[in-house]
């Protein structure tokens, strides 16, 4: 028989074999509805402009809080991160695919020796007619070797590293989205914290006019001395609001600058001139619940670090069975002259069929298994819970979203009828048909209820980028989920 018919047989086995030890990969069911609860009130919500998923930010109508995300999305240092992680996970699975091939190496030396005849060994060898004290050494060789994945240990190896890379992968796109969120929930709190800062000060001018008017009618006798400090009182009370306000907005640009990836206070000179706090668009193409599995990044990281797991199995299980390697050596050796190095007498070459077998180590490999297939036990749980978690963000947003709108056009109805209010008592004060408490409690109810509706529409505008984000708005999601084998 040819010594290299068991090699033939081997490699012929090992191109035949199409399937590899361990479970094969299915994507698990999740038990999710048809439908979002509260999808039908935020499709009837009145909203005056629309935006699709991908560029949701755009909807909102305010071109700072487009240029903010833009800026965020190419200069924030969290995706920075994210990037270097997908690069660290495509080297991984670069690693894995090499292994699966072919390795070879070509080293070679060259060696001048001069041998002392002082020694035992160089007396004998000087006692030799002809010796040569003298003596070189040449060699070239060639060595490949080839684990042959006979039972698909290293292709499972490959399947794991291709879904961690996958993971890593959406794992950027889930920072891409959780980026474009934040900026835009900071900018969304700036705004709303500036337009409370402006009621508050105008409502310390309201207060400072009362106060002066007050002042004016006690220096002629037509006012006591406490109604004077009842002003007083009222306006220190509405002048302590303002710094918590500005702590609060200092805190919100400085965080503002952090996510564009800037020292606190860059932008601040932009943001100086209040403005409006957007108003949240209609939401559109939302798609259902069992649409979140393609749509949202976080549940695609949390399948594919499932589809790992169960690869791992089998990566885990192979080492129950043999491992066969191929090496081979083609070289060329000279002790004579380097012109003799690639004549026919020096060359020389050698095949070596490997065998490695963990035979008495059964109790550590049923180890090794046991604690993979826990440890995708764990990926199956965290898989359908992430799912659960994001159905239940998406319904929250939704509820917090037309309720705080709700609220707030409830708020600006009453605010309305309390400035109205707050005029005729304050008429009626002069006319001295109302007395300054009345005045003062009209100033305060005013302020409060001015402050819980910009609060209202801030919430509002924050709940809709939470939906957005909840649906995994902001990047473009692949057609369908990555297979584990491609």
């Amino acid at each position: 028989m040819s010594p290299l018919l068991p090699l033939t047989l081997l490699v012929s086995a090992s191109l035949m074999a199409g399937c590899a030890v361990g479970p094969d990969y299915h994507r698990p069911d999740a038990a999710l509805s048809h439908r979002f609860l509260g999808q039908s009130s935020v499709e009837q919500r009145p909203s005056a402009t629309r935006t699709n998923l991908v560029a949701w930010w755009e909807g909102f109508g305010d071109p700072v809080l487009t240029e903010f995300i833009a800026k965020a999305l190419e200069q924030n240092l969290d995706l920075a991160q994210a990037a270097a992680r997908v690069a660290q996970a495509r080297a991984g699975l670069g690693a894995a695919n090499a292994a699966l091939l072919p390795s070879a190496t070509i080293n070679g030396q060259a060696a001048r020796a001069y041998q002392s005849v002082q020694t035992p060994l160089g007396q004998v060898l000087n006692s030799t007619p002809g010796y040569d004290r003298y003596g070189s050494s040449y060699e070239v060789n060639l060595n490949a070797n080839w684990e042959v994945d006979l039972f698909g240990g290293l292709r499972r190896g490959r399947e794991a590293a291709l879904a961690e890379y996958q993971a890593s992968e959406a794992g950027a796109a889930a920072t891409r989205l959780a980026v474009a969120a934040q900026t835009a929930d900071i900018y969304i709190t700036l705004r709303g914290l500036q337009t409370r800062l402006d009621i508050a000060n105008r409502q310390v001018k309201t207060q400072q006019d009362l106060l002066e008017k007050v002042r004016l009618l006690y220096s002629k006798g037509l006012a006591a001395s406490y109604q004077v400090h009842q002003t007083e009182g009222a306006l220190a009370q509405v002048q302590a609001t303002v710094p918590v306000l500005k702590t609060g907005l200092d805190a919100a640009m400085n965080a503002l600058d952090v996510m564009l990836g800037t020292p606190p206070g860059t932008h601040r000179q932009q943001l100086a001139t209040v403005g409006n706090i957007p108003a949240a668009p209609q939401i559109t193409a939302m798609g259902t619940p069992a649409d979140l599995l393609r749509r949202r990044p976080d549940l695609i990281v949390a399948e594919r670090r499932l589809a790992a797991s169960n690869a791992r199995i089998g990566e885990a299980i192979a080492e129950y069975y043999p491992k066969f390697s191929l090496s081979a050596l083609l070289g060329s050796a000279t002790a004579v002259s380097a012109g003799n190095l690639f004549s026919g007498d020096a060359s020389q070459a050698a095949g070596v069929l490997g065998l490695r077998w963990r035979l008495f180590d059964f109790g550590r490999i049923n180890a090794q298994i046991d604690q993979t297939k826990g440890q995708e036990a764990e990926a199956l749980a965290a898989y359908r819970q992430s799912a659960l978690r994001a159905t239940e963000d998406v319904e929250n947003a939704f509820s917090a979203l037309v309720n705080r709108e709700a609220q707030a056009t409830t708020l600006s109805q009453g605010e309305a009828s309390l400035t109205q209010a707050r005029q005729s008592s304050f008429i009626a004060y002069q006319k001295g048909t109302a007395s300054l408490i009345d005045v003062l409690n009209a100033d305060e109810t005013l302020l409060q209820a001015s402050d819980s509706r910009a609060q209202a529409r801030t919430e509002s505008a924050r709940a809709a980028v939470a939906a957005f984000r909840a649906l995994g708005g902001g990047w473009q999601p692949p057609d369908a989920l990555p297979v584990a084998a491609r």
